[in-house]
């Protein structure tokens, strides 16, 4: 399975602007891609206190958008983020779109970032980020997301072998990244897929170094500080190869934690 990463900056607070920069990227793939992953908060960035004006009601605009790119390009969208806003308030939402533009699922952060002041304005996720590509067991995580163990593992002992992580992770703490992306594929046996922005806006500049991880820790592709459309080919089977050669899975003391 091959995978695009669009490692791209964003203009904070145009939806618009930033809807027609993924356009043109997407218009360079080329056409033995599967699967594209965004960056997170794609839409409106941190752009949060003009939230009320410019976050997607409901996410329908995202849902046209990303529907019609999957089509368009015949290729598995994950989606990023987008700022989103319902009855109940702001969400920070992923939309995961098929090949055939059909919603595969829809995952709010379960973890606001209080650092960026995301718990102030969005509501926390209820539900996991599980879904199925090619059928192949997958998972959707968002930035902060990552710092919290106990939830990347429950998504590999429910069968995810490949996790996307999106994410605006900031420059100051892009060590904290790669360290820590390597440690939970290692710890899930598992693809971690991670795609992150560059870029600055008026309060952070964001890291880059979006990285595929495999099953044992390798990296297999990672990019710089840069804009750039990163590919790698994820052969899945390694996962299970991995699983079965060290079972560890069997062994957690459910007694214990």
């Amino acid at each position: 399975m091959k995978v695009a990463l669009l490692q791209m900056d964003l203009t904070s607070g145009e939806p618009e602007l930033n809807k027609e920069k993924i356009n043109n990227k997407l218009n360079k793939l080329t056409k033995d891609i599967d699967v594209v992953v965004l960056p997170e908060l794609w839409n409106t960035c941190y752009e949060l206190i003009q939230l009320d004006d410019i976050a997607d009601y409901e996410g329908w605009d995202s849902h046209a958008y990303l529907s019609h790119l999957a089509r368009k390009h015949s290729v598995t969208i994950i989606g990023g983020s987008v700022a989103k806003i319902g009855n109940s308030g702001f969400t920070n939402t992923m939309y995961v779109y098929d090949e055939n533009g059909l919603l595969l699922k829809e995952y709010s952060k379960a973890h606001p970032f209080p650092l960026m002041k995301e718990q102030k304005y969005f509501i926390a996720g209820e539900g996991d980020g599980l879904f199925e590509v090619h059928g192949i067991p997958s998972a959707g995580l968002i930035g902060y997301d990552l710092l919290f163990p106990e939830w990347v593992r429950s998504h590999a002992i429910h069968g995810a072998k490949v996790v996307y992580l999106v994410a605006q992770w900031p420059e100051e703490r892009i060590g904290h990244w790669r360290t820590l992306i390597q440690a939970r594929a290692i710890e899930n046996q598992c693809y971690i897929v991670a795609c992150n922005r560059v870029g600055s806006d008026i309060n952070y500049r964001f890291g880059g170094l979006s990285i595929v991880v495999d099953p044992i820790g390798e990296i297999l592709m990672e990019g710089d500080d840069e804009e750039d459309i990163l590919t790698v080919e994820l052969e899945i089977n390694q996962v299970d190869q991995i699983r079965n050669f060290m079972p560890m899975f069997q062994y957690l003391r459910s007694d214990l934690y």
